[in-house]
């Protein structure tokens, strides 16, 4: 017979008082912390507990006794709903003041390495339609809002194409209007919805493995090129004709229309031929004159204007004179290390991804730049003491990780190499503060600059320059 589950308390009259990991406000509640979404600081609320721990606690709002006077107005109708944007009802300074503190705390607790006086965040000019790349699921499985399940309406049509929500892969949000990526993204989204409806296109069933219509990625430039890439599970060369016919005729704004069949368990397409319909198999991103090519399995900062922004911290935290050599890891399409190849004497990049390190030749072949090298495979089996003997010691390393920070053979590699400044570019001052205190034998931090890449989210960028101790 099975246990029966504990019933979990319904909380009353409960103040909120600051802001915590992932996007979640938090409470004091009888000395434990209380988490919660969606709420700000100085909201009164009834909270239904969710999960509970001995030392913490999570809940969800029922009911707003007091809202904060710290809040505004959130703009998007998904809002509460969507898993993204968790802080639109935070004013942008609040957001950008959190932001801060979230570094300062991540650095000094978790690194515990002695700190200059942070440099305050660099704030985006745009906090709507900042991104450059958009990813959406299709789904034959749509989520019902809590209005519609008390509606008490039957729904006989339950495909959508939107965003996972959280902590369920099978249920996707349809979503109508996205603040985050240009408004022409979103009418290209509703457009291939609308075609798949009324022909009958069947919508992918994540939990069988069954259906046509897989996922869509969008993305675009600063200078107005955009790539479509829909992706198929099934290969129906009637179906796709025809969306991608509608798609070429509908949208001329489209530079790179690709499509990929992809019928393996998941939905990752690094492995994935992309086949192009219409246009350049590419789209060019421009910052400074220098022109960069993004290809459909491209890393490229998704925030371009801000991009640009934390590059020019990088290099300024570089401080090349045109004699150092640089490596530059994690080097993506090239974009930094192609960035700062004018004021250094040679740059060598190293990436994991072939496809990307081959789009970083081709940019620093488009624009003339003759001091750059790169070279694909694992990071930590590229950067040896090998290779670094081969190459030529570095004067200064520029590393910017993926979320997990660096593995420790890499930080052990940079050590070897003793370079005299270390760049360090974080989406993570978690995993970044860790790595800095595996460094601070050898380094020491002396300037520090978060950067908001991603206004209404949690999520901050962080630059931290450590030099040589001597």
């Amino acid at each position: 017979m099975a246990r029966k589950r504990k019933e979990l308390p319904l909380l009353e009259g409960v103040t909120i008082t600051g802001v915590a990991a992932e996007g979640k406000a938090m409470a004091k509640v009888d000395g434990m912390a209380l988490f919660v979404p969606f709420a700000a600081p100085g909201d009164v609320a009834d909270i239904q507990i969710t999960r509970k721990k001995s030392s913490f606690a999570e809940g969800r709002v029922v009911r707003f006794r007091q809202l904060s006077s710290l809040r505004s107005e959130p703009f998007c109708q998904h809002f509460g709903v969507c898993g993204g944007c968790k802080w639109q009802h935070l004013p942008y300074e609040e957001q950008l003041r959190h932001k801060q503190q979230q570094v300062e705390d991540s650095l000094t607790r978790i690194g515990k390495v002695e700190l200059p006086v942070i440099t305050p965040i660099l704030g985006a000019p745009q906090t709507t339609f900042y991104r450059n790349k958009m990813e959406y699921t299709f789904s034959d499985k749509r989520w019902l809002t809590n209005e519609e399940v008390r509606s008490g309406q039957e729904f006989g049509q339950m495909n959508a194409l939107g965003f996972h929500i959280p902590g369920m892969y099978d249920k996707v949000l349809d979503i109508e209007k996205c603040w985050l990526q240009d408004d022409l993204a979103n009418h290209i989204r509703n457009s291939i919805r609308g075609y798949c409806l009324e022909h009958g296109y069947s919508f992918f069933d994540l939990r069988n493995q069954a259906g046509l219509m897989r996922t869509l990625l969008i993305r675009n430039s600063s200078i107005g090129e955009w790539m479509v890439i829909v992706v198929f599970y099934e290969d129906d060369r009637e179906k796709i004709k025809g969306l991608m016919g509608y798609l070429a005729n509908e949208f001329p704004q489209i530079t790179s229309l690709l499509y990929i069949i992809n019928s393996k368990a998941n939905d990752t397409i690094t492995d994935q031929e992309v086949l192009v319909w219409k246009g350049r198999d590419h789209i060019i991103e421009e910052m400074e004159g220098l022109q960069f090519r993004i290809g459909p399995k491209s890393f490229y900062q998704t925030n371009s204007e801000q991009a640009h922004h934390l590059y020019e911290v990088a290099r300024s935290f570089a401080q090349l004179t045109g004699e150092e050599r640089v490596y530059d890891l994690y080097t993506g399409t090239g974009t930094i290390a192609n960035f700062v190849a004018r004021n250094a004497k040679e740059v060598i990049g190293i990436e994991y991804v072939e496809e990307a390190i081959a789009d970083a030749k081709i940019n620093a072949q488009i624009n003339g730049i003759g001091n750059t090298r790169f070279y694909a495979g694992d990071m930590k089996n590229v950067l040896t003491a090998e290779f670094i003997a081969e190459q030529g010691r570095p004067d200064v390393v520029i590393t910017d990780p993926p979320r997990a920070g660096m593995h420790d053979d890499v930080v052990q590699a940079i050590l070897l190499a003793a370079p005299q400044r270390i760049v360090y570019v974080s989406c993570n001052p978690a995993t970044q503060a860790r790595d800095l205190n595996l460094l601070d034998a050898a380094y020491r931090v002396t300037r520090v600059q978060p950067v908001d890449m991603f206004p209404h989210t949690h999520h901050v960028e962080n630059v931290v320059l450590l030099e040589k101790r001597e």
